[in-house]
């Protein structure tokens, strides 16, 4: 039996006092809520699409420096109770309160804190935290406690099934439980018996592959039957299973299915009518590699595959060969990653226990067998002063009030199994973490890809870790350690040397890494000490997990590991739409680095106009290492993720979710090397995600795999369409509207089809000769007859706004004040006269009516909204330093100054947008968002997801693809 905290309190309460709590930013006899200024907010999702209203609910309570985007997310996804009825938060209060106040009761029942006043401390303290957005637990936390439902916490699960039936379908069951309530799972399969083995029957095993088939076809359908979040689910496989080359081609041999039923005319998208016909799309795939394997790669020697019964070789292979085809696999279709087998158990507290032998979907939690984990992430950016200094003292006394929190949680959890129940309750896994790294990089000055920048990184991390266990070994002095601890003391206690060695080996560069880095030795020092004496309460302390709808929750700029996605962020805006703005941390940054505001203003002007730093003016070549992103001009080479990831990894418990981007160009010895340095590297496991590798989802290109795909592969069938062209009518609906550019004048007639579509354009100029008449008639014919044809106004739109050539400058339309060319100009008024609101209102186009609007009301779009829209807006607004409409009509009144400077270059797509809505266009939304053409649409709103560590989170509604 289990020993419970109330037990062995009583066995030993005389020396079990309860934990003081030592307040960090709350003020006795005042309430956290007290000191924030509330205002009420009308939550409003439309489909993008259609303008279908997926969810409304009006009046919700938020402080008042919270984004629009946090309340959005918080509210769709947080709020419980149904919408409309008495039953429904209605503001954040009662949403932290639901939290807070179960996790302080269950503190109080069982033991956790010296007195009443303590536990007062705890729940104001970590209402706090919650309310000014430092940290935040994970979404199950946010959707269960305190409700009805189960109170399940976790987020991150490990199975494990056996070489029998009744262990196969028992698997398949669980998961369907675990998808059920939107989480993820992972396991090993190598238990199971190759298909190149005997069954006790005389028959041959059908392997570990075609079990696979029957859980994704599962994970499909539970998907499908209306879950918040795709099923997510890690694979595992050892390296010496006798299937291994099978389970390594799956997915790549799949994806050749896509292409041939994409190129017939299925429907072959992410959520398209027919990909749920293609199997194993459910799963991310890792193979579990031994040092051996690693070796023999490097060696080039033979590696045997041995027998799931009796451990016999029964085939062998070449190492090297076998190695090339997993980084082949991992090129064609970023799957499979790899994982560490002899590093991660080599830093395992449990090892009597059993050893690691899988992981969550996302590779960052690696426990026992039917384990689980809760999360919860610091908002590092909160730590950062207003004169650039970390404060690292705060930062280890929050890390301490988290994982007490998150530690009580798991007394009064509930599971989705009994066996997951009695492991994570013996065990006791915790997974404390943190977002907003690349976001303090920048702002400090260092470049993600830096020795400065992983100095400060690896401190960091230390400290959360060491603080993490600091407080694990004194909840073992009041509660008792973890029921497995006495069996695994040894172990444990060897794995905190090897994380305080680690830290020793740490080499500083700057004060603010040094500062950190003392904070975290003496809390090493304590860990060791106090675990000696205690033990420790906890079996593992932290991961580093995607942070997805969290880090939107937390208002974060950037997502646990990772760098900065890019330059250019969108902000929500109170009366509906949104605006890109230059990210608010790039000012920051440039005035650490010491330059003067009049230089931070033109480089941030035009990074809004290029989207990247590359000959910015006034910018010394040797900074842009800090503007580095995850994507564009300037993207972090494949191994600065890797470094960074070796950088942080000695001082988790459990791993990093994170994946190593390379370009479409890269090549497969590219990958092997990505794969053979994160090894020599100490990492646990590694992702890789090569651009525009999968060809069954929006924008990919289908190409070939490379020669040697393509001289192997059968040649594949070609399905031709041909566009129908729709003529207008004899007799149609025009109108003609004069203009004039930059003094030159001229006449645009559009005519439509019945319908109110345009079908045609004419361009007739005031003053012109033979030549220019003819080259704008044969202009106008083409696009007539592409419009008749199907394609639509909104491409033409994307292309020639913002065409720079001469005659441009002043117009003499209202609605089109300035214009960068005649070709400029003619299509932002087709755009105006014939696109419908939200489309050219995503591509940055207004009338002039709408820029007034949206400056009085901060929304373009006529709206009856209450009468506090404008104290809304002004809020929004004084949140940044400085407001993209501000900008942009000092953008503006800079272009008519020198209207007269402007250059010809037919080519210059990146050219600066000249309405208020300057940062909006649809073209910096592709410049500036990064080739996410790979990423999936939405499930909830329809709009295009982002990375965020292996998984993918959208921007719009929060939605994840099964991290949180």
């Amino acid at each position: 039996m289990t020993e419970t905290a109330g037990t062995s309190r009583a066995r030993r309460g005389a020396r079990r006092k309860g934990i003081t709590i030592e307040r960090i930013f709350t003020t006795e006899g005042v309430h956290p809520y007290d000191e924030v200024t509330w205002q009420k907010r009308d939550v409003v999702q439309q489909n993008w699409k259609t303008g279908e209203t997926i969810f409304e609910q009006r009046g919700v309570e938020f402080p008042d420096f919270w984004s629009i985007n946090a309340s959005t997310i918080v509210t769709t996804k947080y709020f419980r109770g149904a919408v409309g009825t008495p039953a429904r938060e209605t503001g954040l209060k009662q949403l932290i309160d639901r939290v807070v106040l179960t996790y302080t009761a269950a503190g109080k029942e069982h033991g956790y804190f010296a007195t009443d006043a303590d536990a007062e401390i705890f729940e104001h303290e970590l209402t706090y935290a919650l309310l000014h957005q430092i940290f935040s637990f994970n979404s199950p936390v946010w959707f269960n406690v305190g409700t009805r439902s189960p109170q399940q916490v976790s987020a991150c699960f490990i199975l494990s099934v056996d070489d029998s039936m009744d262990s196969i379908l028992n698997w398949y069951k669980e998961e369907g439980f675990i998808f059920k309530g939107g989480s993820g799972a992972g396991l090993n399969l190598s238990r199971i018996r190759s298909s190149k083995e005997l069954l006790s029957s005389g028959g041959t095993a059908s392997g570990p592959v075609s079990f696979m088939r029957g859980a994704d076809a599962s994970a499909g359908t539970i998907k499908s039957g209306g879950a918040t979040r795709r099923a997510a689910k890690m694979v595992v496989l050892d390296v010496d299973h006798p299937d291994i080359e099978e389970f390594v081609d799956t997915k790549a041999r799949e994806e050749d299915k896509i292409r041939a039923l994409r190129d017939a005319g299925f429907d072959m998208d992410l959520g398209g009518s027919d990909i749920h016909s293609v199997q194993y799309q459910n799963a991310n795939n890792s193979v579990r590699v031994s040092d051996d394997f690693m070796r023999a790669v490097e060696e080039g020697s033979e590696f045997g595959l041995t027998s799931r019964e009796d451990g016999s070789v029964i085939d062998t292979v070449d190492a090297q060969r076998l190695f090339s085809k997993i980084a082949k696999a991992a090129w064609e279709c970023a799957d499979p990653g790899i994982q560490y087998d002899d590093t991660i158990n080599d830093w395992h507290t449990n090892p009597e226990s059993g050893r690691i032998t899988a992981s969550n979907p996302c590779s960052e939690y690696m426990s026992l067998d039917n384990s689980s984990c809760n999360l919860a992430s610091l908002n590092l950016l909160k730590f950062l002063r207003d004169d650039d200094t970390f404060d690292a003292a705060t930062f280890q006394k929050v890390a301490e009030l988290v994982i007490t929190a998150m530690d009580i949680s798991i007394c009064f959890a509930d599971f989705p199994t009994d066996p997951i129940g009695e492991t994570t309750r013996d065990y006791r896994q915790l997974g404390i973490g943190y977002a907003n790294l690349g976001a303090l990089l920048m702002a400090t000055g260092h470049g993600y890809d830096s020795d400065g920048g992983r100095s400060l990184a690896a401190s960091i991390t230390s400290l959360l870790t060491g603080a993490a266990y600091k407080r694990s070994a004194e909840l073992a002095g009041v509660v008792g350690p973890y029921a497995g601890y006495a069996r695994n003391s040894d172990a444990h206690d060897r794995v905190m040397r090897k994380h305080q060695a680690a830290n020793d080996q740490i080499r500083t560069m700057h004060t603010m890494d040094k500062d950190i880095h003392a904070h975290a030795t003496k809390a090493w020092e304590a860990v060791v000490k106090t675990g000696e004496k205690n033990g420790f309460r906890n079996a593992q302390a932290s991961v580093l997990a995607p942070t997805g709808t969290i880090g939107f929750m937390m208002d974060c700029d950037t997502t646990g590991v990772e760098p900065d996605f890019s330059l250019v962020k969108f902000k929500k805006l109170v009366g509906g739409g949104s605006m890109q703005i230059v990210n608010l941390t790039i000012p920051r940054a440039l005035h650490r680095l010491g330059y003067a505001e009049e230089t931070v203003e033109a480089i941030v002007e035009y990074i809004a106009d290029k989207g990247h730093v590359i000959d910015a003016p006034g910018l010394k070549p040797e900074h842009y290492e800090v503007f580095d992103t995850a994507m564009g001009a300037r993207a972090i080479s494949p191994m600065g993720h890797v470094r960074m990831m070796a950088a942080v990894q000695p001082f988790l418990s459990g791993a990093i979710s994170k994946t190593v981007n390379l370009p479409e160009s890269a090549t497969v010895e590219e990958i092997e090397d990505v794969y053979l340095q994160g090894w020599k590297l100490g990492l646990k496991a590694l992702a890789v995600y090569r651009d525009n590798c999968k060809v069954g989802q929006p924008l990919s290109d289908g190409g070939s795999k490379g020669e040697e795909a393509t001289t192997e592969a059968a040649p594949e069938k070609t399905v031709e369409y041909r566009p129908m062209r729709r003529r207008l009518p004899k007799r149609r609906t025009s109108q003609t509207t004069s203009f004039a550019v930059g003094g030159a004048e001229g006449y645009l007639t559009a005519g439509t089809y019945d319908d109110g579509e345009l079908g045609e354009i004419f361009l007739k100029f005031g003053k012109q000769g033979s030549t220019l008449a003819g080259l704008m008639d044969a202009f106008s014919i083409a696009i007539s007859i592409a419009l008749q044809h199907g394609v639509p106004l909104d491409t033409y739109v994307e292309k020639f706004t913002n065409l720079r050539f001469e005659p441009a400058g002043m117009t003499d339309d209202p609605d089109v004040r300035m214009a960068q060319s005649i070709m400029d100009y003619v299509f932002r008024r087709l755009a105006l006269d014939y696109l419908d609101f939200d489309t050219r209102s995503f591509m940055g186009i207004h009338t002039a009516e709408e820029r007034a609007r949206q400056l009085e009301t901060g929304s373009y779009e006529a709206s009856s909204s209450s009468d506090d829209s404008d104290d809304d807006y002004e809020g929004e607004l004084e949140s940044f330093s400085q407001s993209a409409a501000t900008r942009a009509e000092r953008a503006e009144a800079k272009q008519e100054e020198h209207a007269d400077e402007v250059t010809s270059g037919a080519g210059a797509a990146s050219a600066r947008e000249t309405s208020t809505d300057v940062h909006s266009s649809a073209e910096l939304l592709e410049k500036f968002q990064g080739k996410t053409a790979d990423a999936p649409m939405c499930m909830t709103c329809g709009t295009k997801m982002r990375p965020a560590g292996s998984c993918y989170v959208c921007e719009g509604c929060g939605s994840t693809s099964g991290c949180s």
